[in-house]
């Protein structure tokens, strides 16, 4: 199996590990594979989007998600450090609410899974970072919503020292008590 996977305190969002193969060349992963990744996660999913960004110390993007045309992310980091967090945002799931927060950097290689159903977002934890996301969907800007970063009833622990810097959209986002949410 090219990963491991390891659960979270949210059953749905999952920890990828890849094997990576090293020497004094330097290192080699898959990354992703279609067939290991359903028959280590059981999922049967379709990606159809790869995105890529690039962002500096201090920018959270975030917390997004697409009410109609959810999207599934398989999210990694391909230079630097994140703490990356999603958000159950499914009114009938016992984890309604309630956040995983978890570091993927360049040297750990991890990805993490974020279902449907989830808000998703994360802070640069290094000088800048390359984020590369795999997703289910297409993105509908029409879709696109936004819930509060730091929305005292959800409780993100944001490993911050300073107001971080935000997109407009991202700085006006609902709490959660006022977004639209999935059932």
């Amino acid at each position: 199996m090219p990963y491991t996977v390891m659960p979270t305190t949210l059953p749905e969002v999952l920890i990828l590990e890849p094997k990576v193969f090293g020497d004094d060349r330097g290192f080699f992963f898959e990354s992703f594979n279609q067939r290991d990744f359903q028959q280590a996660t059981g999922l049967n999913v379709n990606f159809v989007q790869d995105n890529h960004s690039k962002s500096s110390q201090g920018v959270l993007r975030g917390l997004h998600y697409q009410i109609q045309h959810p999207q599934g992310k398989l999210v990694r980091v391909t230079h630097g450090a994140v703490f990356d967090v999603a958000v159950d945002l499914r009114r009938s799931s016992p984890n309604f609410g309630k956040w995983v927060g978890v570091e993927l950097s360049a040297d750990n290689k991890r990805q993490l899974w974020v279902p449907p159903g989830f808000a998703h977002g994360f802070v640069v934890t290094s000088e800048s970072a390359e984020f590369l996301y795999k997703t289910t969907d297409y993105w509908y800007p029409e879709h696109e919503r936004s819930l509060l970063w730091n929305d005292p009833s959800v409780g993100i622990n944001w490993p911050i020292e300073r107001e971080p810097i935000l997109a407009k959209k991202d700085s006006a986002a609902p709490l959660l008590g006022a977004a639209e949410i999935f059932d």
